[in-house]
């Protein structure tokens, strides 16, 4: 295997790429490196962590006469992993390069990456569907020739996911593509979506390609820029990543951040504390010979950084509080994490249904994470209640597990203790999945989230219904706590005759409860 996976979290995972040079841990970030100019060399960023960069083939054949080594590690003088792109987006931007597929795959055999592109042609940013067609249609063309002439092993070769923001086309792409069964593949066109801010685009373009090829083959992001989309990009499949944003922020006078970047002849403090910020003062940066190679350092460990911090996310199964947080940096990143709740049941099939901590519930969006949604369809479909005359609807106890709250225990004893077992199935409501079955109180997560001021939403009540349409048939009636007023009409709605006895969970009203209904069903 090329590629295999460690751990997984939404549809992000911490895998292993084997190539030629080594193994790289993904998600991985590869710093576009200039074969000509470099304002930080390879050495530089391996020592900040980087395992690879990404170079550019088509470049180093422009310069060929430069170096009397042609293999691109020697060129570099970099030991790590190494991806070269093909020419494609000095094709976009030009119009044309010297420089055939043929020739291409010929060149970059010969100065052997570890991970090679073919020749595609990007869609770009704002164009027909005439000219979207073609480029997915003439790059299939270029993959399968590229496919049939390639001839030296060790290369790991990656075909490009064209369309554009033609979404159709995409999936067209990616299906095609995957018949051709190259290592791994790479989402082409996003950067004038990024430059845009049209990051709620790039979701459907990502999820659209991640969706339509397998799931055992990576999948790269072209020019990724700022580290405050990679958990949301990560979220939904992607693994490698380029990125030459650390320059051309540093170019421009931009200092990264978490949220965004900063103007640094504008800043009186620096945020951070990585090595580069930690040795100096803000006027560092705004002086002197070195202060463009200082903000491009700053920039790669910010970027460095957030790739950690995503990759720490998805071992602690908190990759949706991160991308949820991460949204909250930008209006257009909010659009964007809206527009993944449109994927979030894609999502859920390669979701961890069981983790090691918590969910943590904010408000209504939160209720469509995947791991509720894949407990609540689990609830639907595999789970059989007891059949019972009565379905008892309750308000959730004070503390989770439900089942070792000592007021629970309480309830349970007086209903064996009085006989009424093989009468009352006891359900709590939440807020979270609607109905909650006792006996599958403390499996995971009907008990393990925590849940901020939600109240009973739309979302709950909908669970509710949906629980009581799909169960109705094991039950006879219902009853609920006469606060439950709402959830009296949605029984009703479903079809089962409800009655209301008032309770809370005190000891001495749970008891009298039970001993009301006792006394009620006698009477009946």
């Amino acid at each position: 295997m090329v590629f295999s996976v460690r751990e997984k979290d939404l549809a992000g995972r911490i895998g292993e790429l084997v190539t030629r040079t080594g193994r790289l841990e993904t998600p991985a970030l590869l710093p576009v490196v200039n074969p000509v100019l470099q304002i930080v060399s390879p050495e530089e960023m391996k020592q900040i962590g980087f395992q690879g960069v990404m170079t550019n083939a088509y470049i180093v054949k422009r310069h060929w006469d430069r170096w009397t080594e042609k293999k691109i590690h020697a060129i570099l003088d970099f030991d790590g992993v190494i991806m070269a792109d093909s020419g494609a987006y000095q094709l976009l931007r030009y119009g044309e390069i010297e420089l055939s597929p043929t020739e291409l795959v010929r060149l970059q055999e010969e100065i052997e990456p570890d991970i090679a592109v073919i020749l595609d042609v990007p869609t770009g940013w704002d164009v027909d569907r005439g000219r979207a067609e073609y480029t997915v249609m003439e790059t299939l063309r270029r993959a399968e020739l590229t496919a049939k002439i390639r001839k030296k092993s060790g290369i790991l070769w990656v075909c490009p996911i064209q369309g554009g923001t033609f979404l159709d086309l995409v999936r067209k792409s990616a299906v095609e593509s995957s018949k051709l069964n190259y290592d791994a593949y790479a989402l082409g066109s996003p950067t004038r979506v990024m430059e845009e801010y049209d990051f709620a685009t790039l979701v459907e373009m990502i999820a659209t390609a991640r969706f339509n090829i397998p799931m055992n083959k990576p999948l790269h992001l072209f020019g990724a820029g700022h580290p405050m989309m990679f958990a949301m990009a990560v979220a939904l499949g992607c693994d490698t990543f380029d990125s030459a944003s650390y320059a051309l922020y540093a170019k421009d006078g931009r200092y990264m951040v978490e949220h965004g970047t900063l103007k640094v002849e504008r800043m009186e403090y620096l945020p951070c504390d990585c090595p580069v910020c930690r040795k100096r003062d803000v006027e560092d940066f705004k002086e002197g010979e070195a202060k463009e190679k200082l903000l491009a350092l700053h920039n790669l460990y910010k970027c460095y950084e957030e790739i950690e911090r995503i990759k720490e996310a998805i071992s602690e199964g908190r990759l949706w509080e991160l991308i949820k947080l991460r949204s909250f940096s930008h209006p257009a990143l909010r659009l964007a994490f809206k527009k993944l709740l449109k994927y979030v049941e894609r999502i859920a099939r390669y979701t961890p249904s069981t983790k090691d901590v918590g969910l943590f519930i904010f408000d209504e969006e939160d209720l469509q994470r995947p791991e509720i949604l894949i407990a609540e369809k689990r609830m639907l479909e595999r789970y059989s209640p007891p059949r019972r005359e009565f379905l008892v609807i309750l308000p959730p106890p004070p503390t989770k597990p439900y089942l070792r709250d000592e007021r629970v225990r309480i309830l349970l004893k007086e209903i064996e203790k009085k006989g009424l077992l093989s009468r009352l199935h006891v359900c709590f409501l939440s807020e979270v999945f609607g109905v909650v079955p006792y006996e599958l109180s403390e499996t995971y997560p009907f008990s393990q989230h925590e849940v901020g001021e939600l109240g009973f939403s739309n979302v709950a009540k909908r669970r509710v219904l949906e629980y009581l349409r799909a169960h109705k048939s094991f039950y006879k009636q219902a009853i609920v706590a006469a606060d439950l007023a709402e959830v009296a009409e949605l029984v009703e709605e479903a079809g089962l005759v409800v009655h209301k006895i008032p309770f809370n969970w005190k000891k001495k009203e749970i008891k009298r409860f039970v001993a009301v209904f006792e006394n009620w069903a006698r009477r009946r």
